[in-house]
């Protein structure tokens, strides 16, 4: 009991120290909040808390949100945001939503790490669970990332989606299945890709049931969770139908993360190639890439059966680096997972380079759009370059834990090569 006293005020503590921070930042900064919603790196045509604006002026006025194209976000954002005072003459109640959001997020993510399931899932113990980070020192690191920081500053909408996806991976692992299914459902409504988490999500909740709650039968329960998903979406889009009076969100919300309508840079890797690509191949390109975004999910799914954990926090650096519309708000969503296979660490090769060149992009980026945008000196390439050795640089970080995890298990499948070098063919 003393023990969980202080875990608990320590945890306390920690969450006080960054809203603190973050809070800090909107008082001392006031121009911040706005110079960050206007960079490409943080807001998205998806997710910009300024196209948001726009939106809650038009449904204030009776207006269509979706008129004139430049709102592309959830309906249900518009009725929520609504019941906010207006962010222009009093920021802090805004300020104040995001930051708690954030908290609720490092929550989830605390609950996870003391799980203890990145290391001993129901299928697999790995022989290294020992070495791990407490549940503080993970939420920490996601709390006072630079990037989870700057994130809440500039107050794009993804910061619900990565609420959403956490609370649906901790209420699987806590054994609430039903919860679960709903947080995936409001994070798929807001932002359409974490459906894809439903597989590995649904193996997770499987393994871990309550045992007098428990299903025998995995195709069971997958069919029980996955109408729970679909009853959930069902009432999501009709509440959105009777919000807006017409099924007009579906084409500018969703339809514009499948088709790209909107080509604003990003530091994603779709934009730039789809500026160039001629309009007869268009709809060949945009389903091999959605096709590649999503062919992950089942083999993983499959190959790391017995650590469905492992299989979702891969994905969501996938997802931060394929995805049409990504921000730093994927990235610390991704670089928040991490830690909680601190036990892996050591059979990682690449942690350096991969790291090195994340941060030379990250501070790059901005200079070279700077070049291309304001300076002139520079073109759409300036960018694009460095939004590849951007998404270089997750793909090592990613690609490295996937070994990683994957040599873990061969360890403990067979002792005797612990320690010994191998070759990957």
């Amino acid at each position: 009991m003393g023990d969980g006293n202080m875990g608990y005020q320590g945890t306390a503590g920690l969450y006080i120290a960054a809203a603190a921070l973050r809070i800090a930042l909107f008082v001392a900064f006031p121009a911040l909040p706005d110079l960050l919603t206007s960079r490409v790196e943080v807001s998205t045509p998806v997710t910009s808390f300024k196209r948001l604006q726009e939106g809650l002026f038009l449904y204030g006025h009776n207006v269509s949100p979706y008129d004139g194209g430049v709102y592309h976000q959830a309906p249900l954002l518009l009725p929520l945001f609504s019941l906010l005072p207006d962010p222009s003459t009093y920021p802090l109640v805004t300020y104040l939503v995001y930051v708690l959001v954030d908290i609720a997020s490092a929550d989830a993510l605390y609950r996870i790490a003391e799980s203890g399931e990145a290391a001993a899932s129901a299928l697999f113990t790995s022989a290294r669970k020992h070495r791990k980070w407490s549940g503080s020192v993970v939420a920490a690191i996601f709390l006072f990332n630079p990037f989870t920081v700057a994130t809440c500053l500039g107050r794009p909408t993804n910061v619900f989606t990565t609420c959403a996806i956490l609370q649906a991976v901790s209420k699987a692992i806590s054994g609430n299945p039903l919860t679960s299914m709903l947080a995936l459902s409001f994070a798929s409504y807001l932002s359409m890709y974490p459906i894809l988490l439903l597989p590995p999500l649904v193996l997770l909740a499987y393994d871990r049931q309550h045992p007098s709650q428990r299903i025998p039968s995995l195709f069971q329960f997958a069919g029980v969770t996955t109408a729970t998903v679909t009853s959930c979406f069902a009432l999501l889009f009709a509440v959105s139908y009777l919000l807006t009076g017409s099924w007009e969100f579906l084409s500018a919300t969703y339809g514009t993360q499948l088709t790209l309508t909107d080509l604003t840079p990003n530091v994603g890797l779709w934009w730039y190639f789809f500026i160039e690509m001629f309009d007869s191949f268009r709809s060949f390109f945009l389903a091999v890439f959605w096709l590649h975004l999503s062919s992950y999910v089942s083999g993983l799914s499959i190959r790391i059966r017995s650590q469905p954990l492992a299989v979702i926090t891969i994905l969501l650096g996938i997802f931060s680096i394929f995805k049409p519309y990504p921000s730093i708000a994927d990235i610390s969503l991704s670089l928040a997972v991490i830690p909680l296979f601190r036990h892996v660490f050591p059979l990682m090769r690449y942690t350096f380079f991969a790291a090195s060149t994340i941060l030379y992009s990250t501070f790059l980026g901005p200079a070279f759009y700077y070049l291309w945008i304001y300076a002139g000196s520079g073109n759409a390439n300036f960018f694009y370059a460095i939004t590849l050795v951007w998404s270089l640089g997750q793909s090592l970080l990613i690609s490295d834990l996937s070994f990683a995890i994957l040599r873990d298990e061969w360890e403990v499948e067979r002792p005797e090569m612990v320690g010994k070098e191998i070759r990957q063919i």
